[in-house]
């Protein structure tokens, strides 16, 4: 079966092809079809990701997957969350993986509570009209180092140390974070709904 991933992000297309890869699901990007990025106006990541998962499958005509995931830090009100990956333009910094980390620590700086979540929202959808789509949350909490450490994953990870392992998510191999991620645990009670309604 073909599915297209309504993200243009290669880390995320990745990372979902190999834990979807159990259900034969093949993932095309939708950049890779012709079809640009649906707007997310919304404050939450369930609406957002169905508004990109709905966009996609109008444009293609396959069914979609969209994941809308984001940091949520508790010293900032559960902020940046929707508005993570453009986290840093908000302190005049360019947009990207090194700048938003940038600017977290900066606003950090000062701030005792370093717990945060990060947040992951899978949903599929067979048509635009699905009306019944298929969603699947998953959260890891951990904290907020005060400086980054390790070369794996992307986004937050270097900054994100998750007390279970006493690293953090960039320290991990990657076979070890896909498993245990807020997009891992999406991805597994995505799979086991995929199994249960459409397979």
């Amino acid at each position: 079966m073909k599915l297209v991933l309504a993200s243009n992000n290669r880390g995320k297309l990745s990372e979902l092809q190999a834990m979807l890869a159990p259900l034969g699901v093949e993932l095309v990007r939708q950049a890779d079809l012709g079809v640009g990025e649906a707007e997310e106006p919304h404050r939450t990541f369930v609406e957002n990701a169905l508004a990109k998962a709905r966009f996609a499958a109008q444009h293609t005509g396959l069914p979609a997957l969209a994941d809308d995931a984001g940091l949520c830090v508790d010293a900032f009100g559960g902020l940046p969350g929707v508005d993570t990956a453009y986290y840093a333009t908000q302190f005049g910094y360019e947009k990207g993986d090194d700048t938003n980390v940038r600017a977290l620590l900066e606003q950090m700086q000062g701030h005792d509570n370093r717990r945060a979540a990060m947040v992951s929202t899978l949903v599929a959808v067979r048509s635009p009209q699905d009306p019944e789509p298929l969603i699947a949350v998953g959260r890891v909490v951990g904290e907020i180092t005060r400086e980054p450490r390790g070369s794996n994953g992307f986004g937050f990870d270097p900054v994100m140390f998750i007390p279970e392992f006493g690293k953090t998510f960039a320290e991990l191999p990657p076979e070890v974070k896909n498993a245990h991620s807020h997009r891992g645990r999406a991805a597994l009670q995505m799979l086991a709904l995929m199994r249960e309604r459409w397979f």
